[in-house]
């Protein structure tokens, strides 16, 4: 049994594992470092209602402030890891204190894929990844501004969708030819450029950034230039054009890291007492067959449960079918599963009623549904895909036919 379990990160997975142990019984000492100065909090929010004004910090908070006291937890908040000496097993902070472990889990996250062109430094350019961030957003997204935002995924389509709320005028450039190209299919990447346009969002594709052109007296941004030679004014710009995954202490350590820390079906590392959870782990998936590394709520808020059920001595696979979900304008997308090698995209009812489903099936199983307003076959989904259903396919693209009767 362990005595000493240390948390590096401050996010959805530390506070799930801290949360589960506590329940379950551990007494011993349990202790959490996060780099920011805050008690774990909700991201999502960030590039939605809290940027958009309508939710307070408070409200952020996965847990109460009071949570850490009351469950006997020591908090390092505002700190950082440093180093991990597995042989000793401890970890240092950055600010020389030394913590032993008996147990150790990564929960580190991941942070903005960085610009590397020209003019990346001027002042109005923002990344989009905690409170911080999203203050100075919200206090210079002014009525009448324009906005920049590089990068047409999940975060800056949900800022586009904000931010054109609050006046801005607002631009997206997206160098792959459709947004949410990684993530989605043509059809619902089509339907959200329209729904975009429709609300005064001006999408771009095929468009790459050659550099980022300032103000010589001021050193803030003043326009955008693509290597298609077209200028685009701003007055504010955000990057959003991926993460990686902060697995430079795992790294550091001697751990296998590729695209994530490296974790078997357990969240377990190579070093039996060192787990990883959440963004910053790939571990491997039964459900798929291969290492996945998911940027989710869900997927750290379970990992964090399997890494404290496997901690308390209670053998736990983590196999859950994962699920993703993004707010823009009134629409609520959620993607279940991983469409990751599907051979078919089938339509299921129409993007002109702004209430549809994408089915994607590899070899004829269901292997994820993309469900635009569409509550009923986004909870079907889920079932289908865990038992790695074949429905029938003149069945599934009937939206009369309720998806759970499709097998």
């Amino acid at each position: 049994m362990y005595e000493r379990i240390v948390i590096a990160g401050g996010g959805q997975a530390a506070v799930q594992a801290i949360d589960t142990l506590r329940r379950r019984g551990f007494a011993g000492e349990l202790s959490v470092v996060g780099d920011e100065p805050w008690p774990p909090y909700q991201r999502p929010p960030l590039s939605k209602k809290y940027l958009a004004g309508s939710l307070e910090r408070e409200r952020l908070l996965i847990r109460p402030a009071t949570f850490f006291a009351e469950h006997a937890v020591r908090t390092h908040f505002g700190h950082r890891v440093t180093d991990v000496a597995r042989r000793e097993r401890h970890v240092r902070l950055d600010d020389g204190r030394v913590l032993p472990y008996d147990a150790l889990l990564l929960a580190t996250g991941s942070r903005p894929r960085p610009l590397t062109v020209p003019g990346s430094e001027l002042d109005g350019v923002h990344y989009l990844r905690t409170i911080a961030d999203a203050d100075r957003i919200r206090s210079e997204c002014v009525g009448g501004g324009r906005l920049v935002i590089i990068g047409g995924g999940y975060i800056g389509l949900e800022v586009a969708a904000t931010a054109s709320e609050r006046g801005m005028e607002v631009t997206v450039l997206e160098m792959a030819p459709r947004v949410m190209s990684r993530v989605t299919s043509p059809e619902v990447s089509a339907f959200y450029e329209s729904e975009h346009a429709r609300h005064g969002v001006r999408i771009r594709c095929n468009e790459s950034v050659r550099a980022l052109h300032g103000d010589t007296r001021t050193g803030r941004v003043r326009s955008v230039l693509s290597e298609s030679g077209a200028q685009y004014p701003a007055d504010l710009v955000i990057a959003g054009v991926g993460v990686v995954p902060a697995d430079e202490l795992a790294r550091a350590a001697g751990l296998e890291c590729e695209n994530g820390v490296v974790t078997d079906v357990h969240c377990r590392t190579a070093d039996e007492a060192i787990y990883a959870a959440g963004d910053c782990a790939s571990h491997l998936n039964r459900q798929y067959g291969r290492h996945l590394r998911l940027e989710s709520v869900d997927n750290a808020f379970e990992q964090g449960t399997t890494v404290a059920l496997n901690l308390l001595g209670t053998q736990t696979v983590h196999d859950k079918v994962p699920w993703f979900w993004s707010d823009q304008f009134d629409l609520k997308l959620i993607i279940i599963g991983v469409g990751y090698g599907y051979d078919s995209a089938l339509l299921r009812g129409s993007p002109a009623t702004r209430s549809f489903s994408v089915c994607y099936l590899r070899a004829g199983e269901l292997v994820a549904l993309d469900s635009v307003n569409t509550p009923k076959d986004q909870m079907a989904a889920r079932k289908l895909i865990a038992v790695h259903a074949r429905p029938n396919i003149d069945k599934l693209t009937d939206p009369s036919v309720p998806l759970k009767d499709t097998v």
